[in-house]
């Protein structure tokens, strides 16, 4: 037995386990930002044996501090003891509509148009988002009548084309709208929201620092994304049809 076993651990020491990478997404995003990610890590460690995980911006927070993952792309979440964020870009909100509902016909939504509808918040699913909706809300004066709050981002969007209501995300969801709803610009000056690459400090993984040094090359070589956010640019500030 104690041949075997030293037998066991050479074997081992000559084959090291195979190094691991957990890179963390919110639902959707992963089609603007996957392919990018992978191509710098196989540039930067061919061999790496890479993990994806989908999870809500708090949830994967909580995976940050706990060392269970790398690197994910998140919101600033709070009472993050521990996490570094990196700014990656600003996403514009849109509002998510019911495919048959009057405001479709519009070009991009006025926040005045807004007033009577029914709202679907997503809070419980994502916090910060919150807080950027009801800033925006202050400041132009737009009151939400909130009907009801789902606890994930699809399930909000299913609440829009079940009650008639709108809910207001980040652009990146038009990568995973439900076949009923359909995403309109807001006129004039959308609320943004930061999408930023969290990393826990005491994370002292060397693939982790390089991929860091790299992160800019994620937005400049993105197209989809760019793509996105300059239509959205321009048409949220047309006037509706």
């Amino acid at each position: 037995m104690q041949i075997d076993t030293a037998c066991e651990a050479a074997r081992s020491t000559e084959q090291p386990a195979k190094q691991g990478f957990v890179i963390g997404f919110r639902p959707g995003q992963e089609v603007i930002w996957l392919s990018e990610s992978l191509r710098i890590l196989r540039e930067e460690a061919p061999d790496v044996e890479v993990t994806l995980t989908t999870k809500s911006s708090p949830e994967l927070a909580d995976a940050l501090m706990q060392g269970k993952i790398d690197v994910a792309l998140l919101r600033r979440e709070t009472r993050t003891a521990g996490l570094v964020f990196k700014f990656l870009v600003k996403e514009p909100l849109v509002a998510i509509l019911p495919c048959r509902h009057r405001l479709v016909r519009q070009k991009s939504v006025r926040p005045e148009d807004l007033c009577l509808e029914n709202f679907v918040s997503t809070a419980r699913a994502a916090p910060v988002l919150k807080t950027v909706i009801d800033e925006y809300a202050a400041k132009v004066g737009l009151t939400l009548k909130q009907i009801s709050d789902a606890e994930i981002l699809s399930g909000g969007m299913s609440l829009v084309a079940s009650t008639g209501g709108f809910t207001l995300l980040p652009l990146y969801v038009l990568n995973a709208l439900i076949p009923a709803v359909v995403a309109r610009p807001l006129y004039g000056d959308a609320p943004t929201i930061d999408l930023v690459m969290g990393y826990s400090k005491s994370n002292t993984s060397p693939l982790v620092k390089r991929f860091l040094l790299r992160a800019e090359e994620l937005v400049d070589c993105t197209p989809q994304l760019k793509g996105s956010l300059r239509t959205m640019s321009s048409s949220h500030r047309n006037p509706p049809a």
